[in-house]
């Protein structure tokens, strides 16, 4: 075992917003077998910190879908792969067509801007820059590395089925959840890790499908079960 990369919400960190005892037992070990662990996660860099400060843990996080590396012992961003302008505006463009009343957010290594209409939430309350999508300077200056979109009344499925033949060539689309009306758009072929796969039982079916094992669900600490295992096999090699 070279090191453990695991999800955040839905994975380790259920509904509840706090991370159970075992998990944070389980992630802790990992030092101890001299095993590196990275957070691969769809947040930006602002909702990471917090994250690590709950575990316990420095290191490096994929952030951003994979857009974004991220330093946790320095809150820094290491290194980043922006949007390209002419396919941010193409794919708006589509989606826009698509999606009547689709809003726009974007994600940058800076901060979030937000169209006008973006749903005012805690995570967007001191957004970098507030514009019509197509007016960003946020768009041209190659900081913004995940794009938002957002179509309240829709279910992501259905989104993501009909985006995907219409921008699946010019950004990486993917759902934000199994529930909010959101897509997440990444940088053409980024995404958060490959190697051995474990999805927990409450993943999405898409995610089963193609999942090499599975394990429990995050309410009953899958991933722990799988480090637990993990840990004590790379000792007893020792």
């Amino acid at each position: 075992m070279k090191l453990v990369g695991t999800d955040i919400d839905g994975t380790i960190l259920p509904r509840t917003g706090v991370f159970s005892e075992r998990t944070i037992a389980a992630l802790g070990s990992l030092a101890g077998a001299g095993v590196p662990l990275v957070l691969a996660t769809a947040r930006p860099p602002r909702w990471i910190d917090s994250v690590a400060a709950q575990l316990g843990i420095e290191g490096e996080a994929v952030c951003a879908n994979g857009a974004v590396f991220y330093d946790l012992a320095t809150r820094a961003v290491v290194d980043h792969i922006g949007l390209p302008e002419d396919a941010l505006l193409e794919v708006a463009d589509s989606l826009r067509s698509a999606f009547p009343g689709v809003v726009f957010a974007l994600e940058t290594i800076t901060g979030l801007a937000i169209e006008p209409d973006f749903p005012a939430r805690e995570s967007n309350a001191n957004a970098r820059e507030v514009a019509p999508f197509e007016r960003m300077q946020s768009v041209r200056d190659l900081t913004g590395v995940k794009l938002l979109a957002l179509l309240p009344g829709s279910h992501p499925d259905e989104m993501l089925e009909i985006a995907m033949p219409l921008i699946g060539h010019l950004l990486e689309p993917s759902h934000s959840s199994v529930t909010d009306p959101l897509l997440e758009l990444a940088p053409l072929g980024i995404n958060k890790a490959t190697g051995t796969g474990y999805a927990v039982g409450n993943a999405h079916d898409a995610v089963m499908a193609v999942a090499s094992h599975v394990t429990a669900s995050v309410d009953d600490d899958g991933v722990a079960m799988i480090i637990e295992a993990l840990v004590a096999e790379a000792l007893a090699s020792r």
